[in-house]
Order: structure tokens, then sequence, then C-alpha cells
């Protein structure tokens, strides 16, 4: 399907015949009370290797079998470096004024990588990526998650710094935690006033990770210089939602693990994976 359904309703409407289902990572939430009214349902397949939109345990009790396909590691951390670049080169309304053919030129002034302070919220495989980015355009780095140890920051290249101390320093703050429940909400209206008047926050992991009005308040207010973002609370970003139209906002559309190499993946895996199911069916 070509549409993009977000209701409930519509959901278990369009899924009602289907035996098995594959489903574009986190666009189609399958909460338990969506399983349990697809009696059909007996496969679900996922892109990616883990899905917070799924009801896990729910797959489990209803006898649905959860499968998930590998994933290219390389697409998210280059995507955050290009739009930290971006935003901090004010690339966004640079072309814009430039393909509307202004006769302004040069009306932004870019700020500068090297010598200034990233701090990455999470260190984990992508967090560590960035990290080898950050020096090799000779930044200073230091990181903060819930159980980062100052052995394991230093071997990233990385200083390990209190969360509060994280968000004072940085000159671009970047996000790299896992969604749970613990780390909804991780940046919020407290840790943003922390941050310089100068500094711009990158999110390219998930939407909730992030208060999006503290952050939108933060961003037409001028308390922090702009963001950069991949991810939001509700996917596709509705019409009218401030980061659209916010001019402190470069914002893209969840292009993070858009590439050649991670599709690939995805429907070789997803294909793979429903001929062995209908070969376990078929004996």
């Amino acid at each position: 399907f070509r549409d993009h359904l977000a209701e409930e309703d519509a959901i278990i409407a369009r899924l009602q015949p289907f035996q098995a289902v594959c489903v574009m990572r986190e666009r189609t939430p399958l909460p338990r009370n969506v399983l349990a009214a697809l009696p059909n349902l007996k496969l679900v397949v996922s892109t990616g290797s883990r899905n917070a939109a799924i009801d896990e345990a729910a797959c489990q009790e209803l006898d649905i079998e959860l499968r998930h396909t590998g994933y290219v590691t390389s697409g998210a951390p280059e995507h955050t470096w290009a739009l930290l670049l971006g935003v901090a080169r004010h690339l966004a309304p640079e072309s814009a004024g430039l393909r509307a053919n202004s006769p302004a030129w040069q009306t932004t002034v870019g700020v500068d990588l090297e010598g200034k302070t990233l701090g990455i919220v999470g260190l984990g495989h992508i967090g560590r990526k960035i990290a080898q980015y950050a020096h090799t355009f000779s930044m200073r780095v230091v990181a903060w998650s819930p159980n980062l140890t100052a052995e394991k920051a230093t071997e990233a290249g990385a200083q390990l710094v209190r969360k509060d101390e994280l968000f004072r320093q940085a000159d671009f703050v970047t996000i790299h935690l896992v969604l749970s429940a613990r780390s909804r909400g991780s940046v919020d209206a407290a840790a943003l006033a922390l941050m310089k008047p100068t500094a711009y926050l990158v999110n390219t992991s998930r939407g909730p990770l992030v208060d999006e009005a503290a952050l939108v308040n933060a961003l037409a207010t001028r308390r922090i210089a702009g963001a950069a973002l991949d991810v939001f609370d509700q996917e596709p970003l509705p019409a009218h939602h401030p980061f659209r139209t916010l001019p402190n906002v470069l914002a893209t559309p969840h292009l993070g693990y858009v590439t050649e190499a991670t599709y690939q993946v995805f429907y070789q895996d997803t294909v793979t994976a429903l001929l062995d199911w209908l070969a376990q069916r078929a004996h």
C-alpha cells in the first residue's frame, strides 16, 4: 500500500484479510488491541532490528510470529553529519534563495566546526561513529548516556560528563539514544534551557526522545540557535506543524535509513522471511 494509515480502526479494516503483513519501520502502529482484532494474522515482518510500534508480548500471546530484517548501519550517522553541516552552514535557506532567483547573495554566516564542542547523548554504535566524524573535523567530544562509563567514553574518543554539563558545554548536541519508557522525553525543557543561545540540536534517532513542544518554544524564542531534525513525534509530519515553517529548523522526512544499501537488505530479508515462513507452513 502506498498510503499511510495511522488510525487504529483504519489499520484493522485494511489488514483484516491478511495472514502475513510486512511493515516499514515504525510507520504502522501494531499495539495489542490492533493485533487482537486481526484473527487471520500469523506473521509480521518488520524492517530493521527493532520496532517500538509493535507489541512483541502481544504477538507471542496471540501466536503471531514476528521477524526482523537486517540493517545497514552507515546511513544514519552519515545523514546525521549531513544535517549537522547543513544547519551549521545554513544550506537550506541559502539554497532556497538561490533557486528563487533572489537578488540577495550570501545572506548568512556559517559556524565553523573546528574547535567547537560536540555533545553526544547516547554513545552506542551510531554515537561512536559520530565521535569519529567529529574528530576528523577537529572538534572536542563530550558524551553522556545513563549507563556510560568513563572507560567506554574514552575508548570512543569522548569525555564522559554529566547530562547537565553536556547541554551547557556543547555547541552542537546530537541525540542517539534508543527509544524506551526511560529515555522518552530525555531532552526536555530543562535540558534545552541549559544550552547556549548559539547552540544547535540534532536528532536523527526518534522524535519522542525530545519534548517536541519545548523544542518548538526554544526555537521560536531563539533560546537556541537552531535544530536539524530527521524524526518527529508523528510521521509523516502534519501539514501545519511549526517545524515546517520555523526558519531555524533544517528538517528531512526520516531519511537516515533511506539508502540503496539499506533498502536492498530490507527487501531481500523481507522476501526471505516470507519464503521461509511459507515453506514451514507447507510441511
